[in-house]
């Protein structure tokens, strides 16, 4: 086995040994990188802690630099990573740190809230989160399609409720964009309260959209929960067959070796 393929059988595998300490450690520092950025926000830390917390901060930043030239090294297509949804997210929780040492201007420093995208990181460490990313796969056309039927009924919403309100309400209701505000809260069945009604038309304008709401918030649960239960079967077929192929190769290397002693 050559240098790149132990590389890969480390991070990659999880079932190894060494796979599963690599995927603690890099999880063990993503909680900790996310902590010491809560920590920061706190009012008062002494100079101590700032400093404590810099230097705890390059740690995770320098081995997860590290993980991820790695795994820009061991990939069978380098440029299919660094554009793929877990090659971004790892150059995102790297990046904010590097732009900050090299220009520390108040505009860059804005950047430094990509850091809580480390927490999508753990994605690739955890089974159970990984499965999300083959969910997303299987109901992709499903909620495209569902996105842009919320988007068509928030702009139903948006203009239905100003031309019930607007006379009544011109501050509030003074265009159909300002009236995107309570068709996303009322679709979503949030209803904040800071904008309502208060004509007859618009509250029942009002009921059915909320009925309409209802299954806005519905369908993507059921969708999700379907997806979920066929990825796990997914997952368990390709486990079955995976012990089935390795216990066919055992079997052909042990009639291998009985027929050399023959």
């Amino acid at each position: 086995m050559g240098f790149k393929a132990k590389l890969r059988s480390i991070v990659d595998d999880n079932t190894t040994k060494k796979g599963k300490i690599f995927d603690y450690t890099i999880q063990i520092l993503i909680f900790t990188s996310l902590t010491a950025y809560a920590i920061e926000t706190l009012p008062g830390i002494s100079d101590l802690t700032k400093s404590i917390l810099f230097w705890i901060e390059t740690v995770c930043i320098i081995i997860f630099t590290v993980e991820y030239v790695v795994r820009i090294f061991i990939a069978k297509n380098p440029f299919k990573y660094i554009i793929s949804f877990y090659g971004i997210i790892d150059l995102l929780a790297i990046l904010p740190f590097f732009l900050a040492v090299r220009y520390d201007t108040i505009a860059l420093r804005a950047f430094r809230i990509f850091r809580i995208f480390r927490a999508f990181k753990l994605i690739r460490y955890n089974k159970a989160l990984n499965r999300f990313h083959l969910v997303a796969k299987l109901i992709r056309e499903e909620l495209i399609l569902f996105l842009i039927v919320t988007g068509i009924f928030i702009f139903l919403a948006s203009a239905g409720i100003y031309h019930f309100e607007n006379a009544a309400q011109p501050e509030l209701f003074t265009s159909i964009f300002h009236s995107g505000w309570w068709a996303i809260v009322t679709l979503t069945t949030v209803g904040y309260g800071d904008v309502y009604p208060i004509t007859v038309g618009g509250k029942i304008f009002t009921f059915f959209i909320l009925m309409v709401g209802v299954g806005i918030v519905t369908i993507p649960a059921g969708l999700v929960a379907s997806a979920l239960t066929k990825a796990r079967q997914m997952e368990e077929e390709a486990l079955l067959e995976d012990i089935k192929s390795k216990e066919l190769i055992q079997e052909s290397q042990k009639e291998s070796d009985n027929s050399n002693n023959n």
